[in-house]
């Protein structure tokens, strides 16, 4: 469902209110206030957090933001505060940037927080957007949609839950026992929850699933309000802590998890034969981050979705961190192929409505407009879509954190051994490299030569992309896609390409695949080829590491070959302490990020930044549970 932010608006008194529930957002002239005293003192905090590596929160509607900004606020003011504090709240009607921005003016205590809230707001499309705030230390997950249908998705164990939705009389929805009930699912042992409402449907629901509730005296004009703790008071785990592990490889797919696990204070073995980082398949001039939509906003258009909003939010904290990674926001243009293909991309933006910061379709002139060329066809444009330079994001992800993450180049890993104190990794001549108790796949086609990940269906998809010189100022200074792709230039290069040749194993430059990428950006920019120096071409070869679904493999790591369709993936056998972050084919740009810190959160024991169908998407054994499909081109 497309999302529709809310409408600013403001009942006599100057309390914000919404349109659509006919309620006000919170207590009328004491929102701080209201938020302080039921959510957060309602909760026992902050005293439940302290002394925790991380500690979760669960809110069942964001609306202004207030009670997230009041509990960031008691966080920093704690000196015993926890680690990482994880916020993790739903919103159907979310506010835009500017409108939340007004809101959060009347309360001027808030600005630095707020102001950094407004500096990482997302993108408003439909899903799960995950924002790293406070230097990394607050992350705040945002459910943008419908509670009913997200909250079920979600995969999370919550320590205190902030039960925050509009009147039940006006949102009856947001209050049902089966929601009620998927926040007993969600709860860890002891939590504690707190709501401004007594109703007693609400306390049934609730004690129903598993809370016990009482009444407590309420704020403002609410004579009452209501706190609950969750039955299960037992087996509370030990408090994670940062932890050790080896990553083999320095690519896009190796450097993004060490330097996610390197966030959550892990110290990080990274291995790798090469030289330095991103030398293989990672080693392109040039890559491109943008999303692929689809009519029915399938699992490859959501998953790609999520994945190039949180890379752009990655590359953007990089970037305010000084860190010399190369990027450009410049936009995206992906060209229709025929007539119809273009009738099916309006289709999908009329479907979608999504943001007009995020896509939308253009006509034949304003595309030419934008790639500077005469262009045959419209398409979608996404102005958020960006190229990068993936040798220097790899450097930059291991830069983050130079305390914590040692790198071990020119060091080929030849066998993996498991001990009762976890991996460790030899070279040929038979010495150790490094151990951990962790460790991560994340070496290309190299994974194939793993044993103990023989179960994974990773192919070898040689691409061979085309470099030639690029005068100053000539277009495009876009990216533009039709079949192949051609980026503006860097440092007088331009990029073009690229084939996708399975089971191809030759290293060298071929003249053919120089001749089809030339046919492919005469396809993208008619004409535009004729003025190429042939003699000049140049490129390089790098051998991608593909999957069968086209879908990434996020997860542990299955310890069988084999497994009955009916199995549930959470019961398959697995090499305990050993996952795999591979298969990224053609988009390790768009995955890289987003896989990285959905395993590093995976290993941490921290909510997940996907719904839970999309990380079942991407886990390394779904293929044991069906036959594995041929190997499709990458488009």
């Amino acid at each position: 469902m497309p999302i529709d932010p809310a409408r600013l608006a403001f009942t006599d008194d100057g309390t914000p209110c919404s349109t659509a529930f006919g309620d006000v957002y919170h207590a009328r002239g004491s929102g701080l206030e209201q938020a302080r005293f039921v959510f957060i003192a309602g909760n026992g905090l902050p005293e439940r957090w302290q002394g925790r590596e991380h500690f979760t929160i669960l809110e069942t509607g964001f609306g202004v933001g207030l009670n997230f900004l009041a509990t960031w606020g008691a966080w920093r003011a704690d000196p015993k505060r926890c680690e990482r504090l994880h916020f993790v709240s739903v919103e159907r009607h979310p506010f835009t940037r500017e409108d939340l921005a007004t809101l959060h003016a009347r309360w001027p205590e808030l600005a630095p927080l707020a102001a950094e809230l407004a500096d990482h707001w997302p993108t408003l499309t439909p899903g799960v957007h995950r924002l790293h705030l406070d230097a990394g230390r607050i992350v705040l997950t945002l459910l943008l949609g419908d509670a009913r249908e997200l909250l079920p998705r979600l995969e999370c164990r919550a320590d205190a839950f902030f039960l925050d939705g509009f009147s039940p009389a006006c949102n009856p929805e947001l209050w049902s026992p089966a929601l009620l009930a998927e926040l007993g699912r969600l709860a860890a042992p002891d939590a504690t929850l707190a709501t401004w409402s007594v109703c007693g449907d609400v306390r049934r629901g609730l004690a129903a699933a598993g809370f016990d509730c009482e009444k407590a005296p309420g704020f403002g004009d609410k004579r009452q309000m209501c706190r609950a703790r969750h039955r299960d008071v037992g087996a509370r785990p030990p408090p994670a802590s940062a932890g050790h592990a080896l990553v083999i490889g320095a690519g896009l797919a190796g450097s993004s998890t060490a330097e996610r696990l390197a966030a959550r204070g892990w110290h990080v073995e990274v291995i790798d034969a090469a030289d330095g980082p991103g030398e293989g398949a990672s080693g392109n001039l040039t890559g491109v981050l943008r999303p692929l939509p689809s009519l029915d906003d399938n699992r490859l258009a959501r998953i790609t979705r999520a994945g190039a909003l949180y890379g752009l939010h990655h590359l953007r904290q990089l970037t305010e961190a000084g860190l010399p990674v190369r990027w450009s926001a410049c936009g995206v243009l992906h060209l229709a192929r025929d007539p119809v293909h273009e009738d099916k991309q309006r289709r999908v933006v009329e479907a979608h409505r999504p943001p007009s910061d995020y896509l939308r379709f253009v006509e034949r002139d304003e595309a030419s407009m934008l790639a500077g060329w005469p262009l045959p066809v419209g398409g979608w444009w996404f102005p958020q879509g960006a190229w990068v330079s993936p040798p220097s994001l790899c450097a930059a992800n291991l830069m983050t954190r130079p305390d914590l993450i040692r790198c071990h180049f020119g060091r080929a890993m030849q066998r993996l051994e498991a001990s009762v104190d976890g991996w460790t990794a030899f070279d040929a001549d038979g010495e150790a490299i490094a151990s951990a108790p962790v460790a991560v796949l994340a070496n290309g086609v190299g994974i194939r030569a793993v044993p103990q990940a023989a179960a994974l269906p990773v192919r070898s998809a040689r691409g061979q992309v085309t470099h030639f010189p690029a005068a100053a100022g000539s277009p495009p200074n876009v990216v533009v896609c039709r079949l192949g792709y051609v980026a503006p230039a860097l440092d007088g290069v331009r990029s073009a390409g690229a084939t996708f040749s399975v089971d191809d194993d030759e290293p060298a430059l071929r003249d053919a695949d120089q001749r089809e990428n030339l046919a492919k950006l005469e396809f993208i920019l008619p004409g535009y080829a004729a003025a190429v120096d042939t003699a000049a071409l140049a490129g390089r070869v790098g051998f991608r590491p593909a999957s069968p679904d086209r879908l990434p493999m996020v997860g542990e790591v299955p310890a069988v070959l084999r497994a009955d369709r009916a199995t549930p993936l959470a019961q398959i056998p697995r090499h305990p302490g050993l996952y795999a972050v591979a298969g990224f084919g053609a988009r390790g740009l768009v995955w890289a990020s987003l896989a990285a810190e959905l395993l590093a959160s995976r290993i941490a024991g921290e909510p997940l930044p996907l719904e839970r169908e999309l990380v079942d998407a991407l886990d390394p054994a779904r293929y044991l549970l069906r036959p594995a499909r041929g190997m499709t081109r990458e488009g």
